[in-house]
């Protein structure tokens, strides 16, 4: 075997064998065959993303709610809570996320840092645009107000953050359920 391989790397210095038609290859594998890239298969994916919306109320606009404003002033666990649980689509509970910022707030007194969190996951829920600068920022210095938006925003889409997560799937499946039902009609009674 030594005799026809004298220094082994011979195997290694040869230019790989080309495939189909006269196509200058770059040696790059393509699969783990022994086929190579070339310029000519060589095909541009295009990945569209969707287009990021615009909040349905302004940051400072808290006043549209005001009863909301009042809570989330003097309680701002409420409303964090019933935020983080419809964001989470029912998988924590408004007293558990409540309660634990609460305990954040109290311990290291940057809340904030938790519910930043939860701005972020839910704008990627609803590709929701960074406005007006990024989730910690929003929520470091202005948390009332951006914790008021949120639970705004959730309100525009249809929730009812005051019944939970659980609560709003069960009233969906009424109207649907009332919607898909047609009218009874007796013998002799025109629709």
């Amino acid at each position: 075997m030594d005799s026809l391989n004298p220094n082994g790397y011979e195997k290694f210095s040869a230019s790989p064998p080309k495939f189909g038609q006269e196509a200058a290859t770059t040696g790059i594998p393509v699969s783990s065959s022994s086929q190579y890239y070339t310029e000519s298969s060589h095909t541009k994916t295009v990945i569209q993303t969707k287009p990021r919306v615009p909040w349905s109320s302004g940051l400072c606009d808290c006043f549209s709610d005001w009863r909301n404003c009042c809570i989330t002033c003097w309680c701002p666990c409420v409303t964090f809570g019933q935020i983080a649980e419809i964001v989470d689509k029912g998988s924590s509970s408004c007293g558990v996320n409540g309660a634990l910022y609460t305990l954040i707030a109290c311990v290291t007194g940057c809340a904030c840092c938790y519910s930043c969190f939860y701005r972020s996951k839910m704008r990627q829920q609803y590709m929701l645009k960074k406005h007006p600068c990024g989730d910690c920022l929003v929520h470091c210095f202005c948390e009332y107000c951006a914790l008021c938006q949120e639970y705004r925003e959730l309100k525009t889409r249809g929730y009812d953050l005051s019944i939970g997560w659980h609560g709003n799937m069960e009233k969906q499946n009424r109207e649907v359920a009332m919607t898909s039902i047609p009218p009874v009609v007796e013998d002799g009674m025109s629709r």
